[in-house]
C-alpha cells in the first residue's frame, strides 16, 4: 500500500527498516542472534508504535496482535520439528520469527498503552 500522506513516514519507515532487517537477522544469524541487532529492532518497534496514527490504531491492534500470537506459535512448533528432524530451514525460520516477534512486540505494547490512555482521557 503507498504512502498517500507523509504524516506517518517516519513510522513507514521504521517498519520497512524492521522487517528486512528482521529477515536478514533470520537468514545470516541461525541461532546466534547478535544482542546489538535485537535492540536495534525493538528500538524500531518502539518507534513504528509511537508513529502509528490514531486512525489506524483498531487495524494496527489487530494485525500486529494476530502476527504476534501466529510468530509466537509458529516459533514454538518449527523449534519443536527442527530439534525432532534436525532441519536446518527450521533454525533459519524460526530465527525471522523471533526476530519479528522482537520488533512487533514493543510497537504493539506502545499502541495498546496509547489506545488506554486515549479512552482513559474520555
Amino acid at each position: 500500500m503507498p504512502i498517500k500522506s507523509r504524516e506517518n513516514l517516519i513510522g513507514a519507515w521504521a517498519f520497512f527498516l524492521g522487517i528486512v532487517l528482521s529477515v536478514l537477522v533470520g537468514i545470516f544469524s541461525g541461532n546466534k542472534s547478535n544482542e546489538a541487532v535485537l535492540g536495534i529492532l525493538a528500538i524500531l518497534g518502539l518507534v513504528v508504535g509511537f508513529f502509528v496514527a490514531e486512525r489506524d490504531v483498531q487495524t494496527f491492534l489487530f494485525a500486529s496482535v494476530a502476527l504476534v500470537l501466529v510468530s509466537f506459535t509458529g516459533l514454538q512448533g518449527i523449534v519443536l520439528a527442527a530439534a525432532i528432524k534436525g532441519i536446518a530451514i527450521g533454525q533459519i525460520i524460526s530465527s525471522i520469527l523471533g526476530a519479528l516477534l522482537v520488533l512487533f512486540v514493543p510497537a504493539t505494547i506502545v499502541v495498546a498503552l496509547k489506545t488506554v490512555f486515549s479512552i482513559a482521557k474520555r
